[in-house]
């Protein structure tokens, strides 16, 4: 039975013995097992991992490579049975983005009745203030100042407090 040591610590040059030894075995024993190159690389990597997780818990230096080999082998089996309990599920055809579906244009028209049904219901400035920004999205806020007569610096406030106030009402309604 050879004796136990610790192996010695991972420096760059005995990492990179061990990837020149071993790699080329572990993505044959991953491939070996079904997976997909994509799948491979992630077992391998995955393997590798598990070395750096596992590695001052190896006694036996001269059996890292069964080790790496066994490793890659479960890694290689449970993504394997990951990937088989994955079903695709069938997507349907949405058809040609730029000719619009027929009821997803009248959902819409519906609700925008809805969203205007009850801006209107709100008091000055805010009604005014909300059309302006709906039928304007690019306008400027000294813009928007100038035509509702207000402070450059309130536009923004008073903005943010009627979105809220409407907020609230299409909240409560049905």
């Amino acid at each position: 039975m050879p004796q136990e040591t610790p192996l010695p610590a991972l420096d760059e040059t005995a990492w990179k013995d061990l990837v020149s030894r071993f790699d080329g075995r572990m993505w044959a024993v991953a491939r070996a097992c079904g997976l997909s190159a994509t799948d491979a690389a992630d077992a391998v990597q995955g393997a590798w991992l598990r070395l750096v997780e596992s590695y001052d818990r190896i006694r036996d230096p001269s059996r890292i490579g069964a080790w790496l080999i066994t490793t890659t082998r479960h890694e290689a089996f449970r993504l394997s049975r990951k990937t088989r309990n994955e079903h695709p599920v069938e997507l349907p055809d949405l058809g040609d983005p730029s000719v619009p579906d027929p009821s997803t244009a009248v959902v819409d028209a519906e609700y925008g009745r809805h969203v205007w049904a009850r801006a209107a219901t709100l008091d000055e400035p805010c009604r005014t203030l909300l059309r302006l920004f709906a039928l304007n999205p690019d306008a400027r806020y000294a813009q928007i100042a100038a035509r509702m007569n207000m402070p450059l610096g309130s536009v923004g406030a008073t903005r943010t407090r009627c979105e809220s106030r409407l907020r609230a009402l299409l909240e409560e309604s049905p």
